[in-house]
């Protein structure tokens, strides 16, 4: 941890750690420095400069100069407010009148600042250039409103990684060389850069996360679904979690009534709290998945009831709430039947053998704790579609803390090769399936100290002596006789010469490095990773959870917990994942008469409206989800819902009298961590000092250790010259049956086979064509797809439709082997 120093800022007192900006030690402590083009998590880009300040007397960029003992900074002075108030003329000049419609009116930077600065004259002008407006997928960029503060970019490489956005040159007129000496100076660079450069767009670097719509200060970017849909100061923010994936990041839904028509409300968009959250592409665009009912269906009400009483098996994912859970479990208490949940089951079974290693209840990393380490390996996750924001960490920790990535996965991702450097500060190394056991144990053998007996016996096992050969360069003396040029006399003359010679050496060899793909330079690439790094994250997915051999790997991650410097995340697979599994006794299968809760069942109630009684959906629902961050996090319902729900169901089951499902909050066991909080009471937002203020943390327990693993043989995953891999995952921002019939996504929705360029090529396929997919047992006719942002020979079936079984081509692991025909 930094020291702590002391400064004054306008002759207050402050308290800040070493190395902290100006910027945002002033913000933390509630003093106000304008900034247009600062993003707090991201670097500074120094393009609207109004960051100015004085420390000790100088003047500095407030978000880029770092605070040092004894500082003494003025925010405002006579000659800094010169240059605000130009800075801020400046980006006036050209710049559209056309408040009354732009969507940003009522929430614009350059609104707002040009009122703080007074700026009701303009002393500037310069001949203004076409900019047409431009379509960008999910997105409209309009340069004619573009004050390139470069917040786009800068979110586009630090944040998410994909490195979609760039500043372009553009034509235009000279600035009269005159203002140089007029102006004042930052004023007059900041002009020369602005009238130079546009934003410009990489469509195949694009995940459409939509993050530059929210950190864009005007209204240059600009959903292409709400533009001129509705002013700022009409909707209604209502702060809730992501409800699609398990960082269930804070969002706030925005609402107002359709129509003169129509008062019910609609969700009209989603935003979020840019400088201390971000939000992937299902959250921002697959917000409108409610269940609209006229009424409650008391006949299907009561044949539900009936069929709660007398099921065996009670069936349900995870796309639910902590209380959901808790009732459901209250239910089969009372019953007697058994939870039916795969996706818990299986990872509440993984969380249990990594405890019985690592001697914890529960995982020891968060994501922001990926964030600030400065190596990270991931093992086993598509990170790019199965979680974005732990992509998002991963990136942010070798963009911002200047670290390292070493990222295993059977599928090429292009997409993730556009974080770092690679070969100098990231490595992607695409092994075959079955190989992550050997990637844990190599991470063991690497990293491992004061390891248990029985696994530095195995270790051992696979180490080898082996030697090479290096050519170093030797320095020697050697004596050379030169003749003087003035007397013609010889002399001797020594003098160090370099020169190049091969030496054997000896180096360990690990045989875990044949199955990976990999030879011993790739130790020496580790090696060079790792210098000046001290802090180390682990991020294992889906892939290690569904693994036949899911039991060791989850018990090799606990030991890489406890025996290595890595902190480790486990994935959760689904948006409360954690949450159910901590909260319910779930099984993976069972037989007898069955109720499904938005899964298939003999009889259903779904939030999809596919069932016998509807359900509200996750957005029609106040409750609380545990994220990927062990956090317990609180959601807001942002539309009504007329019918029935869970808790109802739950009264007349159980004999109770519950009004409102959001009192089993505090109800929620403590024994698994969680705390006797009501749910109005649960914090719900961000601080100026960047610490996040929702909900609150699980507690993890101390667990019985048990190091135990039992060597057995390693699952081969070998194909025959007709087969092919397919990898069972979601395009990017398809999550589940909910993003599916969102109206963003549902217009061009793309489900069934997909794959790279080439192997569309090698099989002669084309997007469109039909394909019959045999594997498991099963056989599918798929529509194909190519995904230009994977690359490869191994293809992905989509999941995330209800109504399209392709799970059924898949056994419990995520790869399979199977067989393609062209229809």
């Amino acid at each position: 941890m930094s020291d702590l120093i002391t400064l004054t800022i306008n002759g207050k007192s402050i308290e800040a750690k070493e190395g902290e900006t100006i910027l945002n030690v002033a913000r933390a402590n509630e003093i106000f420095i304008p900034a247009i083009c600062y993003l707090t998590r991201c670097s500074p880009t120094l393009a609207c400069r109004l960051c100015l300040v004085e420390a000790d007397g100088k003047q500095v960029y407030s978000c880029n100069a770092k605070v040092k003992d004894g500082m003494s900074v003025i925010t405002n002075t006579e000659n800094i407010h010169k240059e605000r108030r130009a800075i801020m003329e400046v980006y006036d000049v050209n710049h559209p009148l056309q408040c009354g419609v732009c969507d940003q009116s009522g929430e614009c930077e350059l609104q707002n600042y040009s009122l703080y600065m007074k700026v009701d004259s303009q002393s500037y002008t310069i001949k203004d250039v076409a900019r047409p407006a431009t379509n960008w997928g999910v997105m409209k960029y309009d340069p004619g409103l573009c004050i390139v503060c470069e917040k786009c970019v800068t979110v586009c490489k630090d944040m998410i990684g994909s490195n979609a956005l760039s500043t372009v040159k553009r034509g235009s007129d000279d600035i009269s060389k005159a203002l140089k000496e007029s102006m004042p100076k930052d004023a007059y660079a900041m002009w020369n850069k602005l009238n130079k450069s546009l934003i410009g767009f990489d469509a195949d670097s694009c995940t459409d996360c939509g993050e530059c719509i929210s950190v864009c200060p005007v209204g240059a970017l600009v959903s292409a679904d709400f533009q001129y849909k509705s002013n700022a100061w009409e909707l209604t923010r209502i702060p809730a979690a992501n409800p699609h994936s398990s960082d269930c990041a804070f969002i706030y839904y925005e609402t107002k009534h359709e129509s003169i028509d129509n008062p019910s409300p609609k969700i009209y968009r989603v935003t979020n709290e840019h400088h201390y959250s971000t939000v992937n592409g299902a959250a921002r665009f697959g917000y409108d998945f409610e269940n609209k009912v006229a009424g409650k269906d008391e006949e299907n009400f009561s044949k539900a009831v009936e069929a709660f009483k007398e099921a065996k098996a009670i069936r349900f994912n995870s796309y639910i709430t902590n209380e959901e859970a808790f009732i459901l479990q209250k239910i089969a208490d009372k019953t007697g039947a058994k939870l039916v949940n795969k996706d818990a089951y299986l990872f509440k079974k993984f969380l249990e053998n990594y405890a019985s290693t690592s001697g914890q209840s529960l995982y020891s990393a968060t994501l922001k704790d990926v964030h600030d380490s400065d190596f990270v390996i991931s093992v086993g996750s598509f990170l790019k579609s199965d979680l974005p924001h732990a992509r998002y960490a991963v990136n942010n920790s070798v963009v911002m803390n200047k670290g390292s990535l070493i990222y295993f996965h059977p599928v090429q991702d292009p997409i993730m090769e556009k974080i770092g450097k690679k070969g100098k500060t990231t490595e992607f190394v695409y092994h075959k399936p079955m190989a992550e056991e050997s990637i844990l144990y190599l991470i063991l053998a690497l990293f491992g100290k004061d390891l248990p007996q029985e696994i530095l016996e195995y270790i051992t096992s696979q180490k080898e002596i082996r030697t090479k050969t290096i050519t170093e360069v030797v320095k020697e003396t050697v004596v050379e006789t030169v003749k003087d040029e003035e007397t013609g006399e010889e002399k001797e003359v020594k003098k160090v010469v370099s020169k190049k010679q091969d030496k054997e050496v000896e180096f360990t060899y690990y045989k875990f490095l044949d199955e990976i793909g990999k030879d011993e330079s790739f130790l020496d690439l580790i090696d060079s990773f790792l210098a000046k790094k001290d802090s180390y994250s682990l991020v294992v997915g889906e892939d290690l959870i569904t693994h036949p051999n899911s039991e060791n790997l989850a018990k090799l991650c606990g030991l890489i917990d406890r025996f290595t410097q890595f902190k480790v995340n486990i994935i959760p697979t689904q948006t409360n994942t954690l949450g159910v599994s901590l909260i319910c006794d779930v099984i993976d299968d069972a037989a007898g008469v069955s109720v499904g809760y938005n899964e298939k069942a003999d009889f259903q109630i779904s939030a999809l409206g596919d069932g016998a009684l509807d359900m509200p959906a996750l957005n029609q629902q106040e409750g609380t989800f545990v994220n990927i961050d062990k956090r317990v996090v609180p959601t807001n319902a942002a539309l009504p819902y007329k019918g029935y729900v869970l808790n109802d169901i739950a009264n007349k089951v159980l004999g109770t009298d519950i009004e409102y499902t959001i009192e089993y909050t505090q109800e929620l066991p403590t024994s698994k961590g969680f705390q006797a909080i009501e749910f109005d009471r649960l914090q719900n937002h961000f601080g100026n000092d960047r610490v996040e203020y929702r909900g609150y943390e699980i507690s993890s327990f101390e667990t019985t250790k048990n190091i135990s693993i039992e060597q057995q043989e390693k699952s081969s995953f070998v194909l025959s010259e007709e087969e092919i891999v397919i990898y069972k995952a979601n395009p990017i921002n398809q999550f589940n049956e909910f993003t599916a019939i969102a109206h963003e996504f549902v217009t061009d929705l793309e489900s069934g086979f997909f794959a790279s360029k080439e192997l569309l090529e090698k099989y002669e396929l084309a997007k469109g064509d039909k394909v019959v997919v045999s594997s498991n047992k099963k056989e599918l006719e798929l529509e194909v797809f190519e995904d230009t942002q994977i690359a490869g020979n191994i293809a992905y079936v989509s999941t995330f439709q209800k109504d399209l079984d392709t799970k059924s081509l898949f056994s419990e692991y995520r790869y399979s082997k199977a067989i393609i025909k062209k229809v």
